[in-house]
């Protein structure tokens, strides 16, 4: 593949609804595509409070994260899309007990008009892979 770059698939998150891939990997960097809280075994929506579906969200990351040899404590910068900000503080719950202890990503929050399928949240990552320094 030109310039190293690797796509990153696994059965583990929802397949893409588009044409892009879950990630990609160059020079042991992962760019995980933007996740919304679909739950890959029904392909549906998780439904219920945004702190649930916020879960699943972070939940299919760590997937694709997995699966390009990375995990959440590798995660470099964030961007949190969603529909209704006042979400905002709720999500930043969630956020904070997926990251722990340590310093966090950095990250941006953006307020959307909507998202695909209807969803109230979407999140993607960057982060370094296992064997690359941080």
């Amino acid at each position: 593949m030109a310039g190293g770059k690797r796509e990153i698939r696994t059965d583990d998150a929802p397949a893409p609804v588009g044409p892009y891939s879950q990630a990609v990997v160059q020079d042991g960097i992962v760019y995980a595509s933007g996740q919304i809280p679909l739950d890959p075994t029904t392909g549906k929506l998780v439904e219920g409070s945004i702190e649930a579906q916020a879960e699943q969200v972070f939940s299919n990351l760590r997937a694709v994260l997995a699966a390009a040899n990375s995990s959440m404590d590798r995660v470099l910068r964030t961007s949190i899309y969603l529909t209704d900000l006042s979400l905002f503080s709720r999500v930043n719950g969630v956020y904070e007990r997926q990251f722990g202890e340590g310093p966090k990503p950095a990250r941006s929050t953006i307020g959307v008009a909507s998202l695909p399928l209807g969803a109230e949240i979407e999140v993607d990552v960057i982060a370094a892979q296992d064997e690359t320094p941080v």
